[in-house]
């Protein structure tokens, strides 16, 4: 039976940069921990109930099978979890959900692209490639020198490979690398916040983009109103407030749905919208199936009627 929830002590805390720090978990038990492969992640549990999302780091020196190293940084307008896991100590416990794995490495040519946070899955795919002895590039982005989590570890793994740029040293846009990366046949992988995301979709044009958002929940958008949600056309009707996505009201009202990541970029968590007209607000939908209004990511958007009728 395949193991689901974990519990890990906090072996080791580094500061990577002012807002970014590394945790080292290290096994609870003599059991070895599942593996995984790059791009996987898991999902910690909260004091105060819920979970979030960490993807796990490929370093040379935790490659025991008793330990997994995970990237969090403080953010800004944190909801209580990356405050969290910047107030661990080493010692403390955690809970965890085994690795799972949405952003899997393809089998061709590979462009990696970071942001910020973002290089936790992409180093990971780097140690990966390296490997296997697979050619790829990497280009990382940050605001200034000093903001780049992980960069001597990068440095060491990927030599001439690795490309940093700096927003206030003359990076080269990312629209230019996106758009040579996708002339060369790459395929692209990246990882990062929102706007780079979209703008990394947009550039690629007709290439193939995965791509992994890294942020904390979605924020709340001034105005938002509450709305209602109907489970199937003769099925139970919730309202969703403020503040609330649809996979909690629908939960607190005891209807059971399937999701993930939480954050609108894993696609998992998408329904069919039989009526209504859906406020969009996450990474993965294409503009045709936006304006087709014809599905929705419930984890992250809202409703521009006053009630959707979704296909659950």
């Amino acid at each position: 039976m395949p193991v689901t929830s974990l519990t890990m002590r906090v072996r080791e805390i580094r500061e990577e940069t002012p807002r970014i720090r590394s945790v080292v978990l290290e096994a609870a038990s003599d059991a070895p921990l599942p593996g995984f492969e790059a791009g996987a992640h898991v999902r910690v549990s909260l004091p105060g109930g819920g979970d979030r999302a960490y993807s796990l780091v490929d370093l040379p020196q935790w490659r025991d099978g008793r330990h997994y190293v995970l990237g969090v940084l403080l953010e800004e307008n944190s909801t209580g979890g990356s405050t969290h896991m910047h107030g661990l100590k080493e010692g403390d416990t955690l809970t965890l959900t085994a690795p799972q794995n949405h952003f899997a490495l393809g089998d061709g040519p590979v462009h990696l692209v970071a942001g910020g946070i973002g290089i936790t899955p992409i180093l990971s795919m780097a140690a990966a490639l390296e490997a296997a002895g697979r050619d790829y590039v990497l280009d990382y982005y940050g605001r200034a020198e000093g903001h780049l989590a992980f960069l001597a570890e990068l440095t060491a793994l990927c030599g001439p490979r690795l490309r940093v740029h700096y927003d206030d040293a003359g990076a080269v846009p990312l629209a230019e690398t996106v758009a040579a990366a996708a002339a060369s046949g790459a395929e692209i992988h990246v990882c990062g916040p929102k706007g780079m995301i979209e703008a990394v979709r947009a550039a690629a044009g007709d290439a193939p983009v995965r791509f992994e958002l890294f942020t904390a929940e979605p924020a709340d958008q001034a105005g938002d109103a509450p709305f209602e949600v109907q489970a199937g056309r003769d099925g139970p009707v919730v309202t969703v407030n403020p503040g609330q996505s649809i996979i909690e009201a629908l939960e607190d009202a005891g209807i059971d749905v399937v999701y993930d990541c939480q954050r609108g970029d894993c696609g998992i968590c998408q329904v069919d919208v039989l009526e209504g007209i859906p406020d969009h607000r996450d990474v993965v939908l294409s503009e045709a199936e936006r304006e087709s209004n014809s599905v929705i990511q419930i984890c992250v958007s809202r409703s521009r009627s006053p009630r959707l009728v979704l296909d659950l």
